[in-house]
């Protein structure tokens, strides 16, 4: 997260610009790179908490503070966002936390377990 610099009221996500005190720019082609390097943790904090990642940041400052070594991400303003417009368009979506899908794999193996211990 970032000490100082303001950020936009409806997205939560530094403003752009070295006159405004603008955050980093991140686009497409970064992530991919990021992607191809499998830094997939330096990816996850560059879109949540050094966006638009509120909850996050608080969390991540708060924990800079106690001298904790934790990572805990909320939720991105700019999904919120999305979710009123499509709101705005009479559909109706809810978010759900996920449970553990099974995969094809995860059946194959069970199976084959199965097999084996009957």
């Amino acid at each position: 997260a970032r000490a100082i610099g303001p950020y936009s009221l409806v997205t939560q996500q530094p403003l752009g610009g070295r006159a405004q005190f603008g955050g980093q720019w991140f686009g497409e082609m970064e992530v991919w790179a990021l992607e191809a390097y499998g830094a997939a943790y330096t990816l996850q904090e560059m879109l949540t908490v050094k966006s638009d990642d509120v909850q996050g940041r608080t969390k991540i400052y708060e924990s800079i503070v106690k001298g904790e070594n934790t990572f805990q991400h909320g939720t991105p303003e700019s999904l919120n966002v999305l979710l009123r417009e499509l709101q705005g368009l009479s559909l109706d979506v809810r978010l759900e936390k996920g449970k553990e899908k099974k995969t094809v794999t995860k059946e194959k193996k069970e199976k084959k377990e199965r097999v084996k211990n009957a």
